[in-house]
């Protein structure tokens, strides 16, 4: 089985650089990496003390963030070493300040695995949440590498948990701990013999706690609100932004709209913003203008959602008409803001859970969004309650980032 995975690797390979000649997308992923032994030999020296972090993208670097920068805090005489799966994490990501060296993660071959970990020497290893490669733990557990799972959620689906599974079940040897984010995970990996499991929590929540630390200032956005009631809509996709645009389109309530869509193609942005009638301004074209004169304001950028919602009234996330479901909620929990969503949510605990707390909103079409909103506008008791809400949540699951470093 183990000759089937790497002579599909090898396939797949081949097959990707055929499709980057189509695909942007694959033509990062293919072309990122080509440098990458290079780039490990220029700036990793064999007498250099390191810690390599692997996130598959985004999502998981802003989860394992919290432990990045405790462990470099604790070994600071260590280079960290990030790598990534994805072009969409490693993009977005590729300038950070934490890591001392941002990587493509080569593709799984038992050669890449061996020339890459020893480039790179690792004194220890994180991977966060998931994505598990035979060849990289196969050899790092032949070099004996202290190797974690940082905030890893295990489910029946998982090929480990299948009868043609064993093969992949034995790479799990190479951790050292699990730290899951909860009970079920728990159980669902003992139940095939591994007990070096630490129920942490999830790091995602000490990572939106801390933004709460952080200068979230934004003078353009406060100009703009003028202290008025602001929904923020974020990570938003078309089918979101049909009902989301009716509304904004029919409302009679004196309120303003921030909204970052998660594609920011430019016949995207076009598109939405022809389809609002009410007075509208783009964050690229922001410049020289009154923006408080606006009623919204559409922000054709990355990286600054974060900071936008401590300036909301009401957040709403975007993703929640498509699969696999909603996207980040926890950040405009953490300010403590009521929350409406999609009703695809159900694969992400933390949507489930404050929908079931009443917190966060799912609606399935534009009566039930109208009703949310007008709700919330109208009523300011029951906006701060859902907040409340929304902010105790986040609080009270802090603490997975001491859990793990406490092990460790």
């Amino acid at each position: 089985m183990l000759f089937l995975y790497n002579l599909i690797v090898i396939i797949v390979s081949f097959l990707l650089k055929i499709v980057a000649l189509f695909s942007r997308k694959i033509k990062l992923f293919v072309d990122g990496r080509k440098s990458v032994f290079t780039t490990l030999h220029e700036k990793i020296k064999p007498t250099d003390k390191t810690i390599w972090f692997h996130a598959a993208s985004l999502g998981e670097y802003e989860q394992g963030l919290p432990v990045i920068e405790k462990i470099k805090e604790k070994y600071p005489s260590h280079k960290i070493i990030v790598t990534f799966f994805s072009p969409s994490g490693f993009e977005v990501r590729k300038n950070n300040t934490v890591a001392d060296v941002t990587l493509y993660l080569p593709l799984d071959t038992k050669q890449n695995a061996k020339q890459f970990l020893k480039l790179a020497h690792p004194e220890m290893v994180f991977f966060i949440k998931y994505e598990f490669w035979l060849n990289y733990l196969n050899e790092l557990k032949k070099n004996n590498t202290p190797t974690y799972l940082v905030s890893g959620i295990f489910r029946d689906n998982q090929i480990f948990f299948k009868w043609y599974g064993s093969f992949y079940k034995k790479a799990l040897d190479a951790f050292t701990f699990f730290f899951v984010q909860n009970e079920s995970s728990k159980n669902k990996i003992e139940s095939i013999g591994y007990k070096n499991v630490i129920i942490s929590g999830d790091t995602r929540f000490d990572r939106v706690v801390a933004i709460l630390e952080r200068n979230n200032t934004l003078d353009f956005i406060a100009e703009f609100k003028n202290s008025s009631t602001t929904i923020v809509i974020g990570s938003s996709w078309p089918k979101d932004e049909v009902l989301l645009t009716e509304y904004i389109n029919t409302t009679q309530e004196h309120v303003k709209f921030i909204i970052a869509p998660h594609n920011i193609k430019p016949e995207q942005i076009t598109t939405l913003q022809q389809s609002i009638t009410k007075k509208t301004i783009l964050f690229s074209e922001k410049e020289g203008k009154n923006l408080a004169d606006y009623d919204v304001f559409i922000i054709d950028t990355v990286g600054i959602l974060t900071k936008i919602y401590s300036y909301a009234t009401i957040a709403y996330v975007g993703g929640g008409f498509g699969n696999p479901g909603v996207h980040n909620i926890l950040e405009p929990a953490t300010f403590g803001l009521p929350i409406v969503i999609g009703p695809n949510y159900s694969h992400f605990a933390e949507a489930t859970e404050l929908v079931q707390l009443g917190g966060c909103i799912s609606i399935a079409n534009a009566t039930e969004l109208e009703t949310a909103f007008n709700s919330l506008i109208s009523n300011q008791n029951y906006l701060n309650e859902k907040g409340l809400i929304c902010k105790s949540y986040v609080q009270n699951k802090k603490g997975a980032t001491d859990t793990i470093m406490s092990a460790i």
